[in-house]
């Protein structure tokens, strides 16, 4: 397994990881070695190796604001760490690789030592069409700038070195296999998606027990409790934390747990209400357990989550896939989405109103929970990997019997 330090590419991964090794399959993982503790306790070895992309500790401004600053890191992330991650596993080449969509090198290597790539998707995958509706603007937009034609160029030379048949498009959006960890309903004209690539499995949570618990407060035991986390990395956002203090402190029979993130101290946000806990990380899988709504940046990970425990929510997306996860969590009836410039405390609160006291949303959510539930999540990942692998195997043993048989 291959991927880069972030919770968002990692996490999905883990519990598909735990279950091939309590299968009996020896896993490596290659990890910059801010995660090796964590994909170590899956029972798999990490392969640590050195990433120049920006770390969840550092600021989100890193990556920048246009299109190139969010492509440009990963492709030259994957230049410098291939001859790293090459030699990491010059004598132990594996049976079968899987990867993070991010993973360049992964793809590469797997090409290399002719053995199946299998990508771990965790969100949105392409769709037949993808490329004329989506796609072709992006790629206007990159070639309309002399960095981003430099960029282009500079993928389709590192492929051409590497010996892969194809361009940055079809190699970065268009793999061989996939796996996609997030729901069937969270995708996009899931009709249109190549069911021969692409297998919905699902969420793939597990235990998180490893990660902490959760328990209301002594006070708290009767209370409704309201979720507020923007995930990981776009955390830096004070103001809105503020505002929600404003929408939510104080309300009556509420008790509000609020992350904050790495980038936020909690002093910055004033006098704190009685019935709200900041902390800069919780276990977000435990809360939403007992929760009975979900302020959420929409992320695949979050999404899903709120999903899987039938948690209403309240999407405030900050980046990247964010917007798409929000539009489809409120196609489905199970979220209200308020945007990040309007999220103000009225809006936000009247949001909060509308969700809870709406038993169609209730239904809604029941619904999507009871769908996710029946997908199969990381047993059906286990299986279908394990049926590559063995198919792969059976055609070496073959090919070595032919070419034994005409050697005789």
């Amino acid at each position: 397994m291959f991927s880069v330090a972030a919770h968002g590419h990692v996490n999905p991964s883990l519990e598909v990881v735990r279950e091939l090794v309590a299968r009996g399959h020896r896993v490596t993982y290659a990890i910059p070695p801010a995660f090796a503790d964590l994909v170590a306790g899956t029972g798999a070895q990490p392969r640590p190796y050195r990433s120049t992309l920006p770390g969840e500790d550092d600021d989100p401004a890193a990556w920048g604001t246009e299109l190139i600053d969010h492509v440009e890191p990963f492709l030259e992330d994957a230049r410098q760490a291939l001859p790293q991650l090459a030699a990491a596993y010059e004598g132990d080449v594996p049976d079968l690789v899987l990867s993070d969509i991010t993973s360049y090198p992964a793809r590469v290597l797997a090409h290399r030592w002719g053995v199946p790539h299998i990508q771990l998707s965790p969100n949105l995958v392409a769709w037949e069409g993808y490329e004329e509706e989506v796609g072709a603007a992006l790629t206007a937009e990159l070639m309309s700038t002399p960095r981003g034609r430099a960029y282009r160029e500079r993928f389709a030379a590192w492929l051409a070195e590497n010996g892969m048949p194809m361009g940055p498009d079809d190699f970065a959006g268009r793999p061989d296999r996939s796996l996609v960890l997030i729901p069937r309903l969270l995708q996009p004209h899931a009709d249109r998606v190549d069911e021969s690539v692409y297998t919905f499995v699902g969420a793939c949570q597990g235990d998180r027990s490893h990660q902490g618990r959760w328990q209301r407060p002594p006070g708290a035991e009767g209370d409704r409790v309201l979720l507020i986390s923007l995930g990981s990395a776009f955390t830096r956002e004070p103001g809105f934390y503020r505002e929600c203090l404003r929408a939510f402190g104080g309300m009556e029979g509420w008790h509000v747990v609020l992350q904050i993130g790495k980038h936020v101290r909690a002093q910055e946000l004033g006098p704190l209400p009685a019935n709200v806990e900041v902390h800069s990380w919780v276990p977000q899988l435990a809360v939403l357990k007992e929760a009975d709504a979900f302020v959420t940046h929409a992320g695949a990970g979050g999404s899903q989550e709120g999903m899987a425990t039938g948690t209403p929510m309240i999407a405030v997306p900050q980046a990247v896939d964010q917007f798409g996860n929000a539009e489809m969590l409120v196609s489905l009836g199970v979220a209200r989405h308020v945007p990040k410039e309007e999220a103000t405390a009225r809006a936000l609160r009247e949001a909060l109103q509308s969700l809870v006291g709406d038993p169609e949303v209730a239904g809604r959510c029941a619904k999507a929970q009871a769908a996710v539930a029946a997908e199969g999540g990381t047993r059906q990942a286990a299986d279908l990997i394990e049926e590559a692998l063995r198919g792969h195997l059976a055609g070496a043993a073959g090919m070595a019997e032919t070419r034994a048989s005409r050697g005789s």
